[in-house]
């Protein structure tokens, strides 16, 4: 008589030590997501390090788009060492550097600081730097905030970059009894008159451009005073490349 030989049946599913790894592996993830601070980021090698774990399994495994080297550093043919990555970098060292010199204004709304496809954009909040339809800068207040302005236009991160001032006003009328006829006129005359107190503390104005916008590029809506209060501001740009 033979012998009957006993099954095994194993359980179905995952075995439960995956369970408390898969929470670790979790935990982990968010511990270093919670470290990790977005305002330190090198935008170049970030899009470097996307670029690369987009490419894992595809049989890349060296140069192109990973993080290796290829064969052709040492002869210093990299893309890293290309004027426009050069260029790209300094950019992103220098919004670094105003997010920092501007954080106080940052956190009470006075100064923004972005990027668009426009460049590097410092926007002033017209009400903390004019009285209400001047175009008078309200220089007793804002005088650090300017010099920090300017020596950000004249550093290093931004050498050989061209800046545009652009005013702009909220949608309301002005006083016909004013001294402006639009918010054509308010918008232009603010952009010049920081003009000329950035030249004034040695910022090169032959790097300017002045332009006035009153009302048509608004960020917020002109439905209520907080919009209204957004879309009345100075815009700085450093100019990239495509905007010169």
């Amino acid at each position: 008589m033979a012998k009957k030989v006993k099954k095994t049946i194993c359980p179905a599913g995952a075995p439960e030590w995956m369970v408390t790894y898969s929470d670790m592996v979790t935990l982990l993830l968010t511990f270093f997501a919670a470290l990790f601070n977005v305002s330190d980021v090198d935008e170049v090698q970030l899009q470097q390090m996307i670029s690369s774990l987009n490419n894992i399994g595809m049989g890349a495994s060296e140069g192109g788009a990973t993080l290796s080297s290829g064969r052709n550093v040492d002869l210093g043919n990299t893309i890293m060492a290309l004027p426009s990555m050069e260029r790209g970098r300094s950019m992103s060292t220098a919004k670094k550097k105003a997010t920092s010199l501007f954080s106080p204004e940052v956190k009470s709304n006075k100064v923004r600081v972005s990027t668009d496809e426009r460049g590097l954009v410092i926007s002033l909040a017209s009400d903390a730097f004019f009285g209400p339809a001047s175009a008078a800068v309200n220089i007793e207040e804002t005088r650090d905030i300017l010099l920090r302005l300017g020596g950000l236009l004249a550093s290093d991160e931004v050498a050989g970059r061209r800046f545009r001032i652009e005013g702009h006003t909220d949608s309301a009328p002005v006083d016909p009894e004013g001294p402006w006829e639009s918010n054509w006129e308010l918008s232009a005359a603010r952009s010049v008159n920081v003009l000329h107190y950035l030249a004034d503390i040695g910022v090169d104005e032959k790097r300017f451009q002045v332009s006035g916008f009153a009302d048509t590029v608004p960020i917020s809506s002109n439905d209520t005073n907080e919009g209204r209060a957004y879309n009345r501001r100075v815009d700085i740009v450093i100019l990239d490349e495509g905007h010169l």
